[in-house]
């Protein structure tokens, strides 16, 4: 049994990191083709619908930032939330840069059409953003009080 919650606490170090890793393959793929078809349609400024097609890559670095916070010697007393931390706020990274990777593909999708609305499209992919950040930050402070 010991072994077990032992195991649970390396799981929700690497957590964040695989992820927000998935999850930001997953958005970049869904923006990504989406700024594959914009270029088939504009002759110009191919390089933002590129550019907006990476946005999702950021969850990948904050669950960098998460699992180097959550590294430390594994014990019976801090495995169990480290595993909370870790499994929790790289689901948060999972599912935000999917959506965001929506959003983007809906920016793409807009500004294609309409290259006058670009700024204002991408304000919901930053408003995704900013829940990852908020599941980034607080699990920061959060492993703080984890014993050491």
């Amino acid at each position: 049994m010991e072994a077990f919650i032992l195991i649970l606490g390396w799981i929700g170090i690497y957590a964040p990191l695989a992820l927000g890793a998935i999850g930001s393959s997953l958005g970049c793929a869904r923006a990504g083709m989406a700024a594959c078809g914009a270029l088939l349609e504009v002759e110009s400024g191919y390089g933002k619908f590129v550019g907006v097609a990476a946005m999702p890559s950021s969850q990948t670095i904050f669950g960098i930032v998460v699992t180097m916070t959550l590294r430390r010697e594994v014990t019976l007393d801090n495995s169990a939330g480290i595993f909370a931390l870790g499994l929790l706020s790289g689901l948060a990274l999972l599912v935000s840069s999917i959506q965001q990777g929506s959003t983007c593909a809906a920016a793409i999708n807009a500004s294609k059409s309409k290259p006058e609305v670009f700024g204002i499209s991408l304000a919901p992919a930053a408003l995704v953003e900013g829940f990852s950040v908020f599941a980034m930050v607080f699990a920061l402070v959060l492993a703080a009080g984890l014993p050491k």
